[in-house]
């Protein structure tokens, strides 16, 4: 969520960023809504104070010798009783005011970052580098969902008919694939210092809210009809709101946690899109990261986030390139948004299997996490960050095209061997 007061001493300036996100933001009812909740704070305190000398007053006449029944104190009496009924109509107003306001504030999406480069959409996102041989498979290489069919280790028909499309189920080779993944992940990632969290999968209303799913991405997830709960649709709403509401010491920053969660989403308005396979599902595997860091250190510790997600696909040794989303591309929340694509050899194509995002303080605002420095009496903001590290069955569809032989065997990457007891699927 956008700081009111930045929206209103900066308004012209808000206004040139959001814009350069693509879509038209009007900030006017917002900042016609904050002057009016200023003026009746002003109001509410003018009275207020009056009120308050009143109160003074009558028990002064009272103290020097004036009759508490008399005249005179009947009308302050009348005076302040008149003044306590302004209040009071002045209330349901403000609060009225005041949610309409936050209303405004939750549907506004963040400021691209000053370094985030300005574009219209996907087209002009700028490639950063890559990494690895993507022409090095010079055999015929299968779909990884007709390679994975073939061998037995990927149900789809019989998922649909226990679920629903876009379900899956994974058997033996494949369902041991997916392990291995997660737990090689997941090692990876604690030893380069997260700690691990196995976290809720279910979460409530306020969760989405302080990570930006809702309200605006109601329609992507799916909610449990008696509870107010819903199932999440990344690891990073639990993980990053496990600090809900918290002041946080200083010292303790910062936090970096991971966790393995499946993941499920709706996938609203992708009709048509990658039906076939592991790449777009309604439930899916993730190993997430997410950082809750000092606003001074979030830059680089972004970088850092972003190289702790290289590093497994390095590790696999699948080919990839980085990616740096322009403003017209960032995601609700993001301020500064870096994507990880795989190289998918049957299509000829990178597709992405990572979003790392810095968001600033603007998950921390809605959530309201804060941190007190030791010695100081004020408290700041901290800065959220998340990515992937990474989505399982996007690496297990890239393993199982990259790792293909000729014989229709799939070669397994050397350091899941170990996780796997097998070099051959």
């Amino acid at each position: 969520m956008l700081d009111i007061k930045l929206i209103r001493e900066n308004s012209d300036a808000v206004r040139d960023r959001l814009s350069q996100r693509g879509s038209s933001y009007d900030i006017s009812p917002l900042l016609d809504l904050d002057a009016k909740r200023r003026e009746l704070e002003v109001q509410r305190t003018e009275l207020q104070t009056r009120s308050n000398e009143i109160g003074k007053t009558i028990g002064q006449s009272i103290k020097n010798g004036a009759d508490p029944k008399g005249e005179e104190v009947a009308a302050l009496r009348q005076e302040g009783n008149d003044l306590k009924k302004q209040i009071g109509e002045l209330e349901p107003t403000e609060k009225e005011i005041k949610e309409q306001l936050e209303a405004l504030l939750l549907g506004l999406p963040n400021l691209p970052s000053e370094t985030t480069p300005v574009g219209k959409d996907e087209t002009e996102n700028v490639e950063v580098d890559r990494w690895g041989d993507d022409r090095k498979i010079s055999h015929e290489v299968l779909p990884h969902w007709e390679i994975a069919e073939k061998m037995g280790i990927l149900m789809t028909d019989r998922a649909v008919k226990v679920a629903q499309s876009r379900f899956i189920a994974l058997v033996g080779a494949g369902a041991a694939l997916e392990r291995a993944l997660i737990s090689f992940m997941l090692d990876r990632q604690t030893a380069a210092g997260y700690t691990e969290v196995l976290p809720p999968i279910l979460v409530n209303s306020a969760s989405l809210q302080g990570t930006g799913q809702l309200p605006k991405f109601a329609e992507e997830s799916f909610k449990c009809a008696d509870d107010d709960l819903w199932l999440t649709p990344t690891a990073e709403v639990p993980l990053t709101n496990l600090y809900r509401d918290e002041v946080l010491d200083g010292e303790s920053l910062p936090i970096y946690h991971c966790a393995f969660t499946p993941c499920f989403r709706r996938e609203a308005g992708s009709y048509g899109k990658d039906t076939r396979g592991l790449i777009r599902l309604h439930q899916f595997n993730k190993v997430e990261l997410v950082k809750i860091v000092r606003p001074d250190e979030s830059e680089a510790e972004h970088q850092s986030l972003l190289k702790d997600a290289q590093a497994i696909l390095e590790a696999l040794e699948l080919p990839y390139r980085t990616i740096e989303l322009c403003s017209g591309d960032l995601g609700f929340g993001a301020q500064k948004c870096y994507d990880l694509e795989v190289w998918l050899p049957s299509a000829g194509t990178y597709r992405e299997i990572s979003s790392c995002s810095n968001f600033g303080e603007f998950q921390a605002r809605r959530a309201s996490i804060r941190f007190r420095e030791k010695g100081k009496k004020g408290t700041q903001f901290a800065h959220t960050l998340n990515g992937s590290g990474l989505a399982i069955g996007r690496t297990m569809a890239a393993i199982l095209e990259n790792y293909q032989l000729a014989d229709g065997t799939i070669r397994v990457p050397e350091v899941l061997e170990p996780y796997l007891n097998r070099d051959v699927l």
